[in-house]
């Protein structure tokens, strides 16, 4: 169980990673969406490097059919020997599966068993967080956490007010700082009703009551259980549930999409330490090229 001021304790994560990644066909069609390279590493292992620096130590994937390829890269054994330990590598990995994807409160349901009642992080499977904050956005909400332990600590981002209808959008209760706590939480708003621009960004730190939350709601948006559901329940209840806001030097990319995929495709290649400088030249050359021919 976690204690207040020492966030390490959460030593659990659940990453879902089941959805059919129908929008991202035909890349998808025999191969996961979160195989996806995004740079020079699938998108899986972004996510799990980030857990493993935020100091988890287990983590239960919740995939499906068709994902067989996940579980195979992340098996320590098949590692080649040329490409030296990494941290992520001591994580205790487990695999559960979500045989028909009904929604991310209905993934997160599978990992009931998994947490043994404590405390524990959701980071969503197909979404990267790219960060050079002096403190990553993982530990900054493990460490709100343990100081106030409330229902849920959420991480969340500005999004252009024409994009909320993508995303839950929460309600600030108050001046949304740093840090904040909120008053509602609302799945893909319509932009005239949504109550801000600050979207939920993928990842999540969970008191085990969202459990209860998710055996009372009804399916919403698309028909699928919904974690914003389940925690705008926890709110009503009278509940807490507190914000932490991606500093300016992060931001998520997505991999749900083909624009998005290519946008974190290129932002990470870019950004490579051996090839970028070389690639940006590159592409700097090409789009001249290019704009002439036009």
């Amino acid at each position: 169980m976690a204690h207040a001021g020492d966030e390490t304790s959460i030593a659990k994560a659940v990453v879902p990673a089941a959805g059919r990644g129908t929008r991202l066909l035909p890349a998808t069609r025999s191969q996961p969406k979160e195989m996806l390279p995004v740079g020079r590493k699938p998108t899986i292992q972004h996510v799990v490097e980030e857990i493993a620096a935020a100091g988890m130590r287990q983590v239960l994937l919740i995939s499906g059919q068709g994902k067989r390829a996940i579980e195979d890269h992340l098996d320590r054994n098949t590692n080649s020997s040329g490409e030296g330990h990494q941290p992520w590598m001591d994580l205790h990995f487990f695999h559960a599966r979500q045989s028909t994807p009904r929604g991310l409160a209905d993934a997160v349901a599978v990992a009931e068993p998994f947490t043994a009642s404590e405390p524990f992080v959701v980071a969503l499977g197909d979404s990267i967080i790219v960060s050079h904050s002096r403190v990553p956005l993982l530990s900054r909400m493990l460490s709100e956490h343990a100081k106030r332990r409330p229902a849920a600590t959420v991480a969340v981002e500005e999004v252009p007010h024409d994009a909320v209808d993508r995303y839950g959008i929460v309600a600030p209760k108050g001046k949304a700082d740093s840090v904040f706590t909120i008053e509602d939480i609302v799945e893909k708003p319509s932009p005239g009703e949504a109550p801000s621009n600050l979207a939920a960004a993928g990842r999540y730190v969970l008191e085990p009551a969202v459990f209860d939350a998710i055996r009372r709601i009804e399916p919403g948006v698309g028909g699928e259980l919904q974690l914003t559901d389940a925690l705008r329940l926890l709110l009503k209840e009278g509940k807490e549930i507190v914000c932490v806001r991606l500093h300016k030097g992060e931001h998520r990319l997505d991999i749900g999409n083909f624009l998005s995929y290519f946008r974190a495709f290129l932002e990470l290649s870019l950004a490579d330490s051996e090839h970028g400088a070389e690639l940006r030249r590159w592409a700097r050359t090409w789009l001249r090229r290019s704009g002439k021919k036009q």
